[in-house]
């Protein structure tokens, strides 16, 4: 099993300045390109200041800059926001920067707030309806000219401007979670990126029995690659780990507001949810979410992640920005390079599949 990062610019408050942000974004990505990750992923949100992401090839172009091998992803681009022409020019320019790094990952988008203000107020579930018209345009706005007569985009012959530089095209991925969409993107040749949000490890077993199933019912189609994607912080005292915890339930409420739009924001920064919309809820128990996110000691870590690999998983995506002090997040992710990365070392073999 090989590893990826999630990075967020993450601002909750207007102390902070954002070119610090930036900068810790940027340092986190810095280490794993040192730390021998196998890509960086940078989110797609619009009027957060929680999950900074106006462009996310802007924020790769930053870290291609200053990276010299990780891949570069989106998790994701959201379609409704995007004219096909538009994404696939931007996307292809940004495969150019730098130097054929790019991981496109499309997803149907998730935050309501966003959709009220970005797409006209459609429900962001047809979110997957836009996607399903977007990604095979964008792969083929990426070979030459292309007529389009959509539901949601129409438009005469055009290409995209330029052409990536990956052959025949870059890796697509796409976001996942039902039996449907696993089908769609796999016959569409793309690789999937998976969370199971705040739900217990049972999710996970899911999320991967989801996808050999749709593997064994697609014999055909070259085997894509899985990414399961959750927060993570290695820490080694109890102090830290409460406030690790806590950040994590923090971070959760203000997740659940923009998910289902039952609370306010201003300025950009979203207000936790209520604490009736989550009373006795397990999901956001101490002991239950420092039990399912990737949380613990480096052995502690190891355990869990082994579990994952067990599964067949591909890639272990490292959410590390939940709302931790930038000094613990550093710290979590030097342990995770030297204590836990190790452990999953890929024998020569098969790293050059």
């Amino acid at each position: 099993m090989k590893f990826a990062i999630a990075v967020n610019l993450e601002r909750f408050d207007d102390a902070k300045d954002p070119r610090t942000v930036a900068a810790e974004a940027l340092e986190f990505v810095r280490m794993a390109d040192q730390g021998g990750f196998e890509m960086a992923v940078a989110q797609e949100h619009h009027g957060i200041e929680f999950v900074i992401g106006a462009n996310p090839f802007l924020t790769m172009t930053q870290w291609a800059t200053h990276t010299k091998r990780i891949r570069l992803g989106t998790a994701v681009v959201v379609p409704p926001f995007w004219h096909p022409l538009r994404l696939a020019g931007e996307s292809a320019l940004f495969d150019v920067i730098s130097d054929g790094r790019l991981d496109l990952g499309f997803g149907r988008g998730a935050y309501q707030y966003e959709f009220d203000r970005m797409a006209a107020g459609i429900p962001h579930l047809e979110g997957g309806e836009h996607m399903r018209e977007m990604l095979p345009l964008v792969r083929a706005l990426w070979q030459g000219d292309v007529a389009h007569q959509g539901k949601h985009w129409s438009f005469p012959a055009a290409t995209a401007a330029p052409k990536p530089v990956q052959k025949p095209h870059p890796p697509i991925w796409v976001a996942a979670r039902d039996p449907g969409t696993f089908d769609w993107a796999v016959k569409q040749g793309a690789h999937i990126m998976a969370t199971p949000l705040s739900r217990p490890h049972a999710e996970v077993e899911i999320l991967a029995q989801r996808f050999n199933d749709t593997l064994a019912a697609n014999p055909s189609v070259p085997r894509p690659k899985l990414l399961v994607l959750r927060r993570g912080c290695v820490f080694e005292d109890e102090t830290t780990a409460a406030r690790v915890v806590a950040a994590s339930i923090e971070y959760g409420r203000r997740f659940e507001n923009l998910f289902k739009n039952i609370g306010t924001v201003t300025d950009g920064f979203p207000e936790p949810a209520p604490l009736s919309a989550i009373a006795n809820r397990a999901d956001y128990a101490p002991d239950f979410v420092r039990a399912n996110m990737i949380f613990g000691t480096p052995d502690e870590v190891t355990a869990k992640l082994k579990l994952y690999e067990a599964l067949g998983i591909d890639l272990f995506c490292l959410g590390v920005s939940f709302g931790l002090p930038f000094e613990v997040a550093r710290r979590s992710l030097e342990l995770f390079i030297t204590k836990v990365m190790p452990n999953f070392r890929v024998p020569a073999a098969r790293a050059a599949e």
